[in-house]
């Protein structure tokens, strides 16, 4: 986990630089409109790292206090596939099947 952080902060960090040089000319509107839309994209997705550099330091905070792969809701121990495909959760996958069905019925 330690790993994927230090890799998101770099992207970060590279994004950051990227847009602050600002040599860019687009006399062509059209080119101009293009560099727009990327720089949005890529902000979209930073935005997303942003919040799972979020949830990789909150796992490791419950790595450090002894409660990393205890479901928050139910209190009981997350399957071990469970947190391999996803070392973030903070659910088991009972209660997130639940949790996702209560949302799609408050139409979250």
């Amino acid at each position: 986990m330690n790993q994927r952080l230090d890799d998101l902060l770099d992207e970060a960090l590279r994004t950051v630089s990227g847009m602050t040089d600002q040599g860019d000319n687009f006399p062509d509107p059209t080119d101009r409109a293009t560099m727009e839309s990327d720089r949005n994209f890529m902000l979209r997705i930073r935005d997303r790292e942003r919040k799972l550099i979020g949830k990789i330091k909150e796992a490791l905070e419950r790595i450090e206090n002894g409660t990393y792969g205890i479901c928050e809701e139910c209190g009981e121990e997350i399957a071990e596939g469970r947190l391999k495909a996803r070392p973030v959760t903070t659910l088991c996958i009972d209660c997130k099947t639940k949790q996702e069905k209560d949302e799609k019925l408050k139409g979250i």
